[in-house]
C-alpha cells in the first residue's frame, strides 16, 4: 500500500507529472532504514564514513540508520519525488553528532558515486571549516550535482547552508503545503534579512500516519526542496546545476515580509 500511495504523488512541471525517476539522491545523515514502510519498493544503497586517528576518511558498507533522523529525511524526499534512487551516506552517530570534515567527506562520496542531488540536514557555525566545505561543494557542482543544506533554525550562521554554492533552505510554521519562497538578494538585502537572503523557504512538517504532521523545521524543508529539485532533474535531463537552480527559483513565490522568520 505504501508503494501505491507514493506512486500517486508527483510534481507537475511543463505540463507533465514528474516523480524523480532515474535521479540519484544522496541523504548525508544518520543513515537510512530500508525496511521502513515509507521506503517500500525504493532502491537504497550507501556507505558509512568515519575518520581515523590521522583524520583520513574510512568508508564502510554499513549505512543503516542509527537514529531515525535520516529515514525521516528520506521519506520527506520521497513524498515529493517517489521514484528517486536513494543513496545513504551515514556520517552521524546515534546522537546525531558529526563534524565538518565528515560533511565534506560525505558530499564527496555522494557526488563521486553519481548522486545528482545531495541533501544535508545539518551545518556548522565554524567559519574555519567553511572553505573546506565550499571547495568540496564546488567540486560537486562541477560534477553536475546540486547540494542542499538546512539553514540554522534561529537564523544564525551555518555552513554549508550560508555558502553561495549551496541551496540553503529555511522554514516557518506558517509556510503552507506545497509553497516555496525564494529570498532574492536583489529584493531582500543581507543587511536587512540576514541569513534568509538568497535562501529558499519551504514547509518544514514531517507527515505522520493518520494525516497528522509534526513541525520539524528547516531539516524537513530541505528534504522537501531536494525532492522538487530531483523532479526538475528528471524533467530537464542533462541540465547543469545552474539551470536546475534557475528553474527552482522560477517555481518559487515572492515572500511577504509579514510572514516573519522563527
Amino acid at each position: 500500500m505504501a508503494q501505491i500511495m507514493r506512486g500517486m504523488k508527483a510534481m507537475r512541471f511543463r505540463g507533465r507529472e514528474w516523480t524523480g525517476a532515474g535521479v540519484k539522491v544522496a541523504i548525508v545523515d544518520s543513515g537510512v532504514d530500508a525496511m521502513d514502510p515509507r521506503l517500500a519498493g525504493v532502491s537504497v544503497s550507501g556507505w558509512n564514513i568515519k575518520l581515523n586517528a590521522t583524520g583520513h576518511a574510512m568508508i564502510g558498507p554499513d549505512w543503516a540508520d542509527l537514529n531515525g533522523h535520516g529515514t525521516d529525511v528520506a521519506a520527506s524526499v520521497l513524498a515529493v519525488a517517489p521514484d528517486v534512487e536513494l543513496v545513504s551516506v551515514r556520517i552521524m552517530d546515534g546522537t546525531l553528532r558529526t563534524t565538518a570534515d565528515l560533511m565534506a567527506a560525505g558530499i564527496e562520496t555522494a557526488f563521486r558515486n553519481g548522486a545528482r542531488i545531495i541533501n544535508l540536514s545539518m551545518g556548522t557555525p565554524n567559519m574555519g571549516k567553511a572553505l573546506l566545505l565550499r571547495d568540496t561543494i564546488a567540486l560537486a557542482r562541477e560534477s553536475g550535482a546540486v547540494v542542499l543544506a538546512a539553514a540554522h533554525p534561529r537564523g544564525e550562521r551555518a555552513y554549508p547552508a550560508d555558502l553561495p554554492e549551496t541551496l540553503g533552505v529555511a522554514s516557518h510554521p506558517d509556510c503552507g503545503h506545497g509553497r516555496l519562497f525564494y529570498f532574492d538578494p536583489r529584493r531582500f538585502s543581507g543587511a536587512e534579512w540576514g541569513t534568509l537572503t538568497d535562501k529558499f523557504l519551504a514547509r518544514g512538517y514531517l507527515e505522520r500516519a493518520g494525516n497528522s504532521a509534526d513541525y520539524i523545521g528547516s531539516e524537513i524543508a530541505t528534504a522537501h526542496v531536494a525532492g522538487v529539485v530531483a523532479c526538475l532533474a528528471q524533467a530537464m535531463s542533462g541540465s547543469s546545476p545552474e539551470r536546475l537552480i534557475d528553474a527552482l527559483k522560477g517555481r518559487s513565490l515572492r515572500p511577504m515580509p509579514e510572514l516573519g522568520y522563527a
